[in-house]
């Protein structure tokens, strides 16, 4: 069974991409997979703008998966630095391991082998392919998901994610050639990162705006379900555990309980950032202290 064929909005988010893309380093013809790889977890959650000067200073130093897999796991989480969600920086350095020990030190192009990595879902499994080995495979993230919810959904916001769902619009969206299809996954990214914002989109700069189904329906307020809210991140645990490790990345050395207290006057959410990071493999506690993992 054939599928149906892609609306024409496919060839005005081409043309529009050709102009509007910005210039970001891990989009560059020279890269390589491995340096795709990095961006793609970097990007999981952060910003674009905090992402670029880290992800530079890392393909410096580890500019394959071996060169990385020869350091210990602590320096990958000293240069995460405070990008955030440090466990990430761990996950790299697993699937650079991985891809040594499985892959003669080549990140895989198949989305099985992608998958069995360390840190990598669907989604990232997906970019990979399709970003760095020009795979075509439909590839959606939050931005992608505002984008087919007001384009083709005709609703102002995109509800709760659905992996079947999420990926079967944006297949009805590819051209059946991967170099197109590529170039549409990307152009949907950016269109909604820059231009069909969450909370001003810019309908009178939009490339298919004579195309999107929500303009056309006079932007009907979203009434559907909701993602929950997130926490605020001042004074949660989740800030604690950004302080102490900020403080463990500082030194070569244990540190003790005694010497992470100043980090937080109250002493049971001190204990409670503490438990986490070493459940999470950031932190290893003996009876010395508390130290970066080092294997």
């Amino acid at each position: 069974m054939s599928r149906p064929t892609p609306p024409p909005i496919a060839d005005a988010l081409i043309g529009w991409f050709a102009d509007a893309a910005r210039p970001l380093p891990w989009r560059a013809a020279d890269v390589s997979p491995w340096a795709v790889l990095v961006s793609e977890i970097m990007l999981q959650q952060t910003q674009v703008a905090r992402v670029v000067p880290r992800w530079e200073a890392w393909i410096e130093r580890w500019p394959t998966p071996a060169a990385l897999a020869a350091e210990p796991p602590s320096e990958a989480v000293r240069a995460w630095d405070r990008l955030g969600y440090p466990r990430r920086a761990l996950w790299l350095h697993r699937a650079a391991t991985e891809i040594v020990e499985r892959h003669g030190g080549e990140v895989p192009h198949d989305l099985d082998a992608l998958l069995a990595l360390q840190g990598i879902g669907p989604y990232t499994a997906r970019a990979i392919a399709a970003f760095a080995f020009g795979l075509r495979h439909p590839v959606v993230d939050t931005n992608t998901r505002r984008v087919l919810a007001r384009a083709v959904g005709g609703q102002g916001e995109p509800g709760p994610p659905s992996t079947a769902r999420d990926l079967a619009a944006m297949e009805t969206l590819l051209p059946d050639d991967p170099a197109s299809a590529r170039l549409v996954n990307a152009a949907t990214m950016e269109l909604g990162a820059t231009v069909c914002a969450a909370r001003t989109p810019r309908c009178g700069e939009c490339p298919i705006a004579e195309a999107c189904a929500w303009r056309r329906a006079g932007y009907p307020p979203y009434e559907g379900p909701r993602r929950a809210a997130q926490a605020r991140f001042a004074g949660s645990d989740r800030q604690v555990r950004g302080l102490v490790m900020r403080e463990m990345r500082a030194v070569h050395r244990p540190i003790t309980r005694a010497e992470l207290a100043p980090v937080c006057d109250d002493a049971a959410q001190l204990g409670r950032a503490i438990e986490g990071l070493t459940a999470d493999g950031l932190v290893i506690g003996d009876a010395s202290g508390y130290r970066l993992p080092e294997r």
